[in-house]
């Protein structure tokens, strides 16, 4: 029988670690070694085959190949190789044919030079915009345009041909001259359709003039009205100065309206309240100017001239005039303007005079005017701070004498009085979208005769304009005024107005104006009170800069607790505007 399987295993590994030790002894034990040596003499030559006998290369001659030959001496392998090689060629740098042409000659300052010379770096004007470096390598791609939010990618740029029809810009006017400054960028034109003017050294002229024709069912304002087409021509001038410092404004507005018709010298038996010659001129002009003595010290001045006559159906106006009599207001004020910080002060002094002339009448005779002129001193100051962007409070002051040519008027009443108001109020401004200026206050004058009650009444100024939106404008305004009277017992009246007016453009050449004026007349001492209502519609049609198209319906309606003074009448025109 056969070992067992445990057994045979046993046997072999015994035999295996008994054999491993002998040979690691023969191994140690062996022959000395030698080192091989190279008896050629091309023991150090670098070319190739060195370290091999000539007889013995693979590439050698055959003595088949060698028949015909003629035996060649024997040389070293490296001046074999030489002598096989052809000779190099002459080197041709700094050599190269001219062909009566310098290299390069001719060539610009920029683009290849065959001579790889160094270039002249460009030379920029001041203020010319340098060249962008290209991007190098790591530049980050340009961000993915990003839709709108229809989802509808950009628009692309125009073709060529948009433009290619226009008419040549020059350089100058494009801007692309080089080293020009940049264009100041103008704003935006309010009114595109709006008078440019001339400039005449350094000031800015603007003028205009409205030339119109009409109908008036009651131009006198009589109880029982009477009509007449009239004819109006209103010039207007205004110059303003462009100074860096200091400023100096004109502003000329005139107007004459003329009746084709005349009225009767007595209308029920008795004289006509109102003139035969019913003509009227009116002018309104001012020069303002500011003297900039630092910059936060002002000095204000102004002239005005106030021409013009009194309203039809006044009880101011006597009974068989041939013409309506005329007055002339005209005056100054000097004044200075301080600021300290955001509190300013201002302070004025004025001076006025009104002169009438003579009253003709139906008969041919005159009547003299001259107890109603008068000179008015006074003074007024007024204080504001800036409490906040947009809004400025206010408190003004004012104070008055007026003196009169006669003592006593042609009623015997002594006229001359002492008076002044005072009020408060703020001006503001909300993104642009609401300005302008608000004030109540109150008012007293008295008189140098006892019969003349005190003159006193609540003051109402101010002036609102409220943009609605880009074509819609609506405006807001009120004021007071205290006017003398030559009615016997009467100590003045003060008279307050109201407007609302709302202007829409339908087209930038096609504007609406829509305006409501409420007004009262509170003759004080004569128990007379009188509204008055207007209700009057406009539409402009603008050619160009320099003509419009205007037309012009208005409806007036007075109303009086006096019976027989109260009136109304309709209003019809139509006219052009040139302007400049």
């Amino acid at each position: 029988m056969g070992s067992p399987p445990g057994t045979g295993r046993s046997k072999r590994a015994f035999v295996f670690r008994a054999a491993l030790p002998c040979l690691a002894l023969t191994a140690l034990h062996g022959a000395p070694a030698a080192a091989q040596t190279m008896t050629t003499p091309d023991l150090f030559n670098p070319n190739r085959g060195g370290f091999v006998a000539r007889e013995t290369l693979p590439t050698r001659k055959t003595t088949t190949d060698a028949a015909g030959t003629i035996d060649q001496p024997s040389v070293p392998g490296s001046e074999l190789n030489k002598l096989k090689e052809p000779p190099p060629a002459p080197t041709r740098i700094g050599q190269l044919p001219s062909y009566d042409l310098k290299p390069a000659s001719g060539a610009a300052a920029s683009g290849y030079d065959s001579l790889n010379r160094k270039r002249t770096p460009p030379k920029y004007y001041p203020g010319q915009a340098r060249p962008k470096r290209s991007p190098g390598p790591g530049t980050p791609p340009p961000p993915t345009p990003v839709r709108s939010s229809t989802g509808q990618p950009p628009p692309i740029a125009p073709p060529p041909s948009v433009n290619a029809a226009r008419t040549p810009v020059p350089p100058a006017m494009a801007g692309n001259v080089p080293g020009q400054p940049a264009r100041r960028r103008l704003k935006p034109d309010d009114d595109p359709f709006g008078a440019v003017g001339d400039y005449a050294g350094s000031f800015l002229l603007k003028g205009a003039v409205e030339l119109s024709a009409g109908y008036d069912t009651n131009p006198a304002r009589l109880n029982k009205p009477i009509g007449s087409p009239f004819y109006l021509i209103a010039p207007e001038f205004l110059a303003v100065s462009d100074w860096e410092r200091h400023a100096l404004v004109a502003d000329l507005r005139g107007s004459f309206t003329g009746y084709t018709n005349t009225l009767p010298a007595q209308i029920d038996g008795a004289a006509s309240p109102a003139p035969v010659d019913i003509d009227r001129p009116d002018f309104t002009g001012h020069i303002d100017g500011r003297l900039d003595v630092n910059r936060d010290l002002k000095l204000t001045s102004q002239l005005r001239l106030r021409l013009a006559t009194d309203n039809p159906g006044s009880p101011n106006i006597q009974a068989g005039l041939a013409r309506y009599p005329v007055y002339a207001t005209f005056g100054t004020t000097v004044g200075v303007d301080q600021t300290f910080n955001r509190l300013q002060l201002n302070a004025a002094g004025t001076v006025d005079r009104t002169a009438y002339t003579d009253s003709k009448l139906t008969d041919g005779t005159t009547s003299s005017n001259d107890d109603r002129n008068y000179n008015q001193y006074g003074g007024v100051g007024r204080v504001s701070y800036d409490l906040k962007p947009g809004l400025k409070p206010f408190l003004e002051i004012e104070g008055d004498t007026r003196v009169h040519d006669q003592p006593a008027d042609r009623n015997g009443y002594f006229r001359d009085s002492n008076g002044g108001y005072v009020k408060a109020g703020t001006s503001f401004e909300f993104s642009r979208i609401l300005t302008g200026e608000l004030s109540i206050g109150y008012t007293a004058r008295n008189y140098v005769d006892p019969r003349l009650s005190q003159l006193k009444g609540f003051l109402t100024t101010g002036s609102l304009v409220w943009n609605a939106s880009g074509l819609t404008t609506v405006k807001f305004i009120t004021d007071t005024q205290i006017s003398e009277t030559a009615v016997p017992g009467g100590s003045g009246v003060l008279v307050r107005t109201y407007t609302a007016e709302v202007d829409h453009d339908f087209r930038r050449w096609l504007t609406a104006i829509g305006k409501f004026t409420y007004g009262t007349l509170d003759y004080q001492g004569l128990n007379r009170n009188d509204r008055t209502y207007s209700l009057q519609g406009d539409l402009i049609y603008k050619l160009n800069r320099n003509l419009w198209v205007k037309g012009t319906l208005r409806h007036d309606i007075l109303e009086s607790n006096v019976v027989g003074a109260s009136s109304q009448g309709t209003v019809v025109i139509l006219g052009v505007r040139l302007q400049n």
